[in-house]
């Protein structure tokens, strides 16, 4: 074992500038595989993040134009969704549908507290609209509930910026505070942080009351639950359709009836594409590894034409070729391993870097590799390492030891 150490090491030392630009070609392929694969899995992890979500989880529905006639009425229907969906819906389907809601958006209105006003939108939710908002990261206060729904209460969250700026110096304190809106008194119940969210909740049903629109909900979202490929969302959406058209007297096969966005189906068929995308990363790290496993080839075809002699005298004296066989594999796995981890350890560091860096972006989470991947990377090198010094080990055992011996 130690005589196979020393031999590596003499192999290492025997052309420096050689080995050491062919370890360059090697640490780089790796690094680039790494930083390359670190890089894919932060924007997978975001991907992921946003599509298992539980805002994510949904089919969106419009109201649209019927293409069909359809139990003695005419194509070109309007057909409008309602409020009773939503408990049609949620009662109809109960084993993958935790909640139906919808929401009012853009409704522009003047709103003042004390001196401080302002022209601003506010928009009617449902309780776990706010809940599942990934842009809020926390409720000073409380959220709106289910009560507040069912009266219709006149109560309000706001965000952080605009309870500072209508109850300054502090916003935090506007929570029991009256909040004028359109005319109307309006209590805050909760003010909400969030880095980029700007958004004044009030009850879903309060702002169809304001709005007089009371019983077209204009688009509805249905949150799924209980479901985990893309066939059993395409078979949700399929029954969802059936039952509006029963409820709306249309054809469940006219497309153009209902406007519907699954996010849920979508977001896992994207999830397969960035499965393709990182095997698209495995394959390019691997294409720019191999200029570096052929260069450690040729090392290893060089010092086997240098080292003829010696082979010759090894076959004379008795070595197996097994031995010789494992020598030359082995120094060409050293030296691949040797230069590969040296590229995985710059690599991880340029990740934990990059992590830190976008460490508040939303477009890419945590963009490292983990003991899984450096275990694969491992195995990768080990092997590209093996077929290196193969063809250069196989060359050494056709080498007759007779001619070996007469070798200048």
């Amino acid at each position: 074992m130690f005589d196979l150490v020393n031999e590596i090491l003499q192999t290492l030392q025997h052309n420096k500038l050689r080995t050491a630009l062919t370890g360059f070609a090697v640490a780089w392929g790796i690094f680039m595989l790494i930083v390359l694969l670190g890089m894919g899995n932060g924007v997978t992890n975001s991907f992921r993040e946003e599509v298992t979500s539980p805002g994510s989880q949904k089919i969106s529905i419009w109201g649209g134009r019927t293409s069909k006639p359809y139990h003695g009425y005419r194509e070109g229907r309007n057909i409008d969704l309602k409020n009773a969906d939503i408990k049609r819906l949620e009662e109809d389907n109960p084993e993958f549908i935790s909640e139906v809601n919808s929401s009012i958006y853009g409704v522009q209105v003047k709103m003042t507290a004390g001196t401080h006003s302002r022209t601003a939108s506010y928009t009617g939710v449902f309780p776990s609209q706010i809940t599942n908002a990934g842009n809020i990261d926390k409720v000073h206060g409380r959220s709106i509930n289910d009560k507040d729904m069912a009266t219709r209460a006149k109560v309000v969250v706001l965000p952080q910026k605009y309870a500072d700026e209508f109850f300054p110096p502090d916003g935090l304190k506007a929570v029991g505070k009256r909040l004028n809106i359109g005319g109307l008194s309006f209590l805050v119940v909760g003010v909400y942080e969030s880095s980029w969210g700007r958004d004044i909740y009030v009850p879903y049903t309060t702002a169809q009351m304001l709005t007089g629109n009371k019983d077209n909900p204009g688009s509805l979202q249905v949150m799924l639950q209980n479901l985990s490929t893309v066939e059993e969302g395409n078979d949700a959406e399929t029954k969802i359709r059936h039952a509006l058209s029963e409820a709306h007297d249309f054809d469940p096969e006219d497309d153009s009836a209902l406007w519907v966005w699954n996010q849920f189906s979508q977001g896992l068929q994207g999830l397969k594409a960035m499965d393709i995308l990182n095997i698209s990363i495995w394959i390019l790290g691997l294409l720019t590894l191999l200029s570096g496993v052929v260069g450690i080839s040729n090392i290893m075809f060089v010092s086997v034409k240098e080292r003829t002699h010696e082979i010759g005298i090894r076959r004379a004296i008795g070595a197996k070729p097994r031995s010789i066989l494992i020598q030359i594999i082995a120094e060409s796995v050293a030296i691949t391993t040797l230069f590969g981890y040296i590229g995985i350890v710059f690599g991880t560091a340029v990740t934990q870097f990059l992590d830190y860096i976008f460490r508040d972006a939303n477009f890419i989470k945590n963009p490292t590799v983990n003991l899984s991947l450096a275990l694969q990377v491992t195995v990768v090198l080990i092997v590209a390492g093996a077929l290196a010094g193969l063809f250069p080990a196989l060359k050494s055992l056709k080498v007759k030891p007779v001619e070996a011996l007469r070798d200048e």
